[in-house]
């Protein structure tokens, strides 16, 4: 049996990509306003899952928009997910993205303290005393390390991106965020990664630069 290709041009590869996503998606009914976020996670995964899961609090993406055009830096958990997300994007409005994880002091801290390095990474993201957005792909630990921080009011996060993958932990750390009165974007159960924070990001940052247009 001939296999039979589709004949695309390189340049219209990604352009074709979202066309047979959008064509898929149907009519399955998603928040207005968060389209373009909607559909590069399943760009990005080829996960139509995302279509259901993904969860924004209100006013979302106004208020990370808003928040990345006034300089809001961006803190991740993981290198990945830092060399992800687009940074001459960022730098524009001069921005930048942090992952502390290689950090020794915060190795230090994680093992006086008995924690994970991603929650001792939170710790010295609020020591900045900074507005920032935080992407978390990978640790359930950040995001109930977060959530603490807020509770003893010791940081003020301009968005949550929370979609930590996995399966201990994972789906409560995320219900705690969506608990937690903050601006939140969080795939909601196990399914997540650092590819997905990062796209989450890059997707609010291309909406910012569609708009200048």
């Amino acid at each position: 049996m001939k296999t039979e290709l589709e004949k695309v041009r390189p340049m219209e590869i990604e352009k074709r990509s979202f066309e047979i996503i959008t064509q898929e998606l149907g009519d399955t009914p998603l928040v207005p306003g968060t389209e373009l976020i909607v559909k590069r996670c399943i760009h990005t995964s080829a996960d139509f899952d995302y279509a259901q899961n993904l969860c924004f609090s209100e006013n979302a993406i106004e208020k990370a928009t808003q928040a990345l055009k006034s300089g809001v830096c961006i803190v991740t958990d993981t290198q990945m997910a830092r060399s992800g997300i687009n940074k001459r994007a960022l730098a524009r409005y001069g921005a930048e993205v942090y992952c502390f994880m290689s950090d020794e002091d915060v190795a230090m801290t994680a093992k006086r303290d008995g924690t994970t390095r991603a929650a001792a990474c939170m710790d010295k993201a609020a020591a900045m005393n900074k507005k920032l957005i935080f992407a978390i792909g990978n640790a359930p630990t950040a995001l109930v390390r977060l959530y603490e921080l807020i509770a003893e009011g010791r940081i003020d996060p301009a968005l949550i991106i929370g979609v930590p993958v996995g399966f201990v932990n994972v789906v409560q750390s995320k219900e705690l965020i969506m608990q937690s009165g903050k601006p939140y974007i969080v795939a909601r159960g196990r399914k997540g990664g650092s590819n997905i924070a990062a796209c989450i990001c890059n997707a609010l940052l291309y909406m910012i630069d569609d708009k200048r247009d």
